[in-house]
């Protein structure tokens, strides 16, 4: 039975991408630390209308995966600078949604939540439009997961924002946001990559060796082609080391590598779906991927480096751009590259180890526990 005066918490995100569910979730797990909290997650999706809810999450797929360049384009033309002009175009934007998300409206009424959370634009930009009309106190807070933030981010009626770092923080702030809404605490991971994994331990536990680089490249939001030209050069290399590919749901990423051997040196070992990501970017002494927020501040966490490729254009671009910024990963646009950049770092130790400083400098294991702190001991002033 919940407690008259257990505050109860609703997460939203919005099941387009995976890194919005993850960051939902790394909240309501720092949440479930405070026993006297009641915390929901759902999916703003899931309570849209079926036609809407299929058109977006197969808009967003085909654009970001089969015509990349037109999803950059309607990203960054809708990024509008001037702030109350993009303010004014998110409201009436979730003035057009709202038929489709009466279900989303009900939930709300249903739920009475004392905080509302929103991980993604969609259910942030239908939160304010509640809260204009229905005049509802309770506070709304947004956790922007990129590392720079599209102006759909940016609402009325938005008791603060947590965001990745101070890079974050003063493109906001040049843009006019009040800076007493701006809260770095970093993207929430899970809570998991806060624990201490020694890299041998890591290496003993997977099989991998203890004295000798280990490379992990996540290849399972990548074109098959592209990560097949990435592995056979860096399977070339004149380093001893192994190279982790990880295919997760990529099946077509499988068959494309199946028949590719170890190296002279370099060793391969395909994966497919696994469960110790974690495991794998504490062990590795550098990751290559694609710039999502929540994979990218995972590695960061760690203190892993990055070779970042192949990111979607718009907010992981934006993402890598900053990673680069903050020199804690190598942003690479030719898969021909991938090889000769890696072979340069594992031969420069002092740079790797920058890197690796700079990553760990940046990287916030913590930044769920952060992020649920500093709304906990608002609601209790």
């Amino acid at each position: 039975m919940r407690h008259a005066s257990m505050p109860r918490i609703l997460i939203f995100h919005a099941s387009l991408g995976s890194g919005h569910i993850h960051a939902a979730n790394a909240l309501g797990e720092a949440f479930s630390r405070y026993p006297d909290v009641e915390v929901r997650i759902e999916d703003a999706l899931a309570y849209a209308s079926p036609i809407l809810r299929e058109t977006l999450i197969r808009a967003y797929e085909q654009l970001s995966e089969k015509a990349p360049q037109l999803y950059r384009l309607i990203y960054e033309g809708s990024d509008v600078s001037d702030l109350k002009e993009s303010m004014s175009n998110t409201l009436l934007l979730s003035k057009i949604e709202r038929p489709f998300f009466r279900k989303f409206e009900q939930l709300i009424k249903q739920t009475a939540p004392d905080v509302f959370i929103c991980v993604q634009q969609i259910p942030s930009r239908l939160v304010q439009l509640f809260k204009q009309e229905f005049d509802w106190p309770q506070p709304h807070y947004v956790v922007i997961t990129d590392a720079v933030a599209h102006s759909t981010w940016i609402n009325y009626e938005v008791d603060g924002y947590f965001l990745a770092s101070d890079l974050t923080a003063n493109i906001l702030t040049k843009q006019g946001v009040d800076p007493e809404l701006l809260h770095v605490t970093g993207i929430p991971v899970k809570l998991e990559i806060a624990e201490a994994k020694p890299a041998r331990q890591m290496r003993e536990r997977h099989d991998l060796p203890l004295d000798a680089p280990v490379i992990a490249l996540f290849g399972g939001g990548l074109q098959p082609r592209r990560v097949r030209l990435m592995v056979a050069g860096l399977l070339e290399s004149p380093f001893a080391g192994t190279l982790a590919v990880v295919a997760g749901r990529n099946h077509a990423l499988g068959t494309a590598l199946a028949d590719l051997e170890d190296g002279p040196a370099m060793r391969l070992r395909s994966l497919g779906q696994i469960d110790f990501v974690d495991d794998l970017i504490a062990a590795s002494d550098l990751v290559i991927t694609k710039a999502g927020g929540l994979i990218a501040s995972e590695v960061m966490a760690r203190g892993t480096p990055m070779v970042i490729v192949d990111p979607i254009p718009g907010q992981e671009e934006w993402n890598a751009d900053a990673i680069a910024a903050y020199g804690a990963g190598i942003q690479l646009r030719l898969p021909e590259m991938v090889a000769p950049t890696v072979q340069f770092l594992l031969s420069a130790p002092e740079h790797l180890a920058f890197m690796r400083f700079q990553a760990r400098k940046y990287g916030r294991p913590t930044a769920a526990l952060a992020v649920v702190e500093s709304i906990l001991a608002r609601l209790s002033v």
